[in-house]
C-alpha cells in the first residue's frame, strides 16, 4: 500500500481536478448536464483510480488502477479540446490544463515503468 499523500502524481492530479472545476465554473448551465458533467467526472475519475490502486496489496493491482486513470487522463484532455473546437472556452485560458493533463500523463506511464 502507498500513502497517497506522498505521490506527487496524486497530488498533481487533484490539482488538475480542481484546475478543471475553476475552468468550468465559466460556463454557462446550458451545458451542466452534458458535457461540463462529463468533463468533472473524467477529471475526478484521474486522483480517484490512482488514490483507489494506491490501496490494493500488490503493485500489479496499482498498476492496474494507473491505467484506468490515464485511460481518463485522455479523456479529459479529448474533452477538453471538444470545449476548444465547440468555440465554449478561448485556447489561451484552456491550454495549462490540457498542459497539466498531458504532464500527469506521462507522469502516469514513467511511474508504471518504475513499479
Amino acid at each position: 500500500m502507498h500513502k497517497i499523500e506522498d505521490l506527487k502524481i496524486w497530488r498533481k492530479s487533484i490539482l488538475l481536478t480542481k484546475s478543471v472545476y475553476d475552468l468550468l465554473s465559466e460556463l454557462s448551465s446550458d451545458e451542466k448536464y452534458g458535457l461540463i458533467s462529463q468533463v468533472k467526472r473524467s477529471s475526478v475519475s484521474i486522483p480517484s483510480n490512482i488514490a483507489e490502486g494506491a490501496g490494493r496489496n500488490s503493485n500489479k493491482e496499482f498498476k492496474h488502477f494507473l491505467s484506468i486513470a490515464n485511460g481518463s487522463s485522455y479523456e479529459l484532455q479529448t474533452q477538453l479540446i471538444l470545449l476548444i473546437e465547440l468555440n465554449l472556452i478561448h485556447k489561451e485560458k484552456i491550454q495549462p490544463v490540457i498542459d497539466s493533463c498531458i504532464e500527469i500523463q506521462k507522469m502516469n506511464y514513467s511511474f508504471q515503468q518504475k513499479l
